[in-house]
């Protein structure tokens, strides 16, 4: 691991786990870096800190937090399609 992946072992060793806000990452199903950052950490903590793949742990945390974003906003829609609100004239 890097200097600089060290580094950010430290500052993020105390990170919860991830809930993304539905609102910033289902409207472009691109979850923000930090939330992509911490999930990889949280997948590096899954392999009890063993040396890996970095890039694998970064590719799998973007392609989870991707699906939640999709879910939420696909689950979402169905939720106004089956309680329109008062906007649609219901």
């Amino acid at each position: 691991m890097t200097l600089k992946g060290k580094r950010n072992v430290t500052l993020e060793r105390n990170a919860s786990l991830i809930q993304p806000d539905a609102e910033d990452t289902s409207a472009n199903h691109a979850p923000s870096h930090e939330e992509v950052s911490r999930r990889a950490y949280e997948i590096y903590l899954e392999r009890v800190g063993l040396p890996g793949d970095e890039l694998d742990d970064w590719l799998r945390a973007e392609r989870e937090l991707q699906k939640v974003a999709l879910f939420k906003q696909n689950w979402n829609r169905l939720q106004q399609r089956r309680h329109p609100g008062p906007e649609n004239g219901n």
